[in-house]
């Protein structure tokens, strides 16, 4: 089993697709969840601690707008923990936006970063291409099926 970074982060399709074929899905949803039925977190519709902002500094500098932070406070650890990734370019709302044009691009710069094996596609506009990305989807993550090609992209990343 292969942790899977998605994005759009929150995309339910992905992370149905990924969960199918036997990998876990780093999704949005799973992290977001842990904050909200944490008992140390004092008021749930606010879901923060005092260390969220603080560890969104790792992946964002200061001057960065602070919902920028907050957002990769959250996702920046699933990137981190992913072992392969799934790029839908160009999605729309329904897809699964997170709603922040500087927190996507920081996102994909982020996994792009990693060096681990990634799919990169465009958002499908008819049902041949819809087809098409999914096949595309199954193929990559049977791929890793094969162990050696993630634990290969892992010893790249760190020679």
């Amino acid at each position: 089993m292969v942790k899977v970074a998605i994005f759009p982060p929150n995309s339910l399709i992905l992370a149905d697709l990924i969960d199918r074929k036997g990998h876990e899905p780093l999704a949005l949803q799973k992290a977001v969840r842990k904050k909200v039925v944490d008992p140390e977190i004092d008021s749930p519709p606010m879901n923060i601690t005092e260390d969220d902002p603080i560890k969104g500094l790792k992946y964002a500098a200061i001057e960065v707008p602070s919902g920028v932070r907050g957002r990769m406070s959250i996702i920046g650890p699933l990137i981190d923990e992913a072992e392969a990734a799934i790029i839908i370019d160009k999605a729309p709302f329904g897809f699964g936006c997170i709603g922040c044009a500087r927190t996507n691009e920081l996102s994909t710069f982020c996994i792009r970063k990693r060096g681990v094996p990634t799919l990169e596609l465009i958002y499908p506009n008819n049902r041949d291409e819809t087809i098409d990305m999914v096949n595309k989807i199954n193929t990559f993550l049977d791929s890793l099926d094969d162990s050696e090609t993630v634990k290969d992209s892992k010893n790249n990343g760190e020679e």
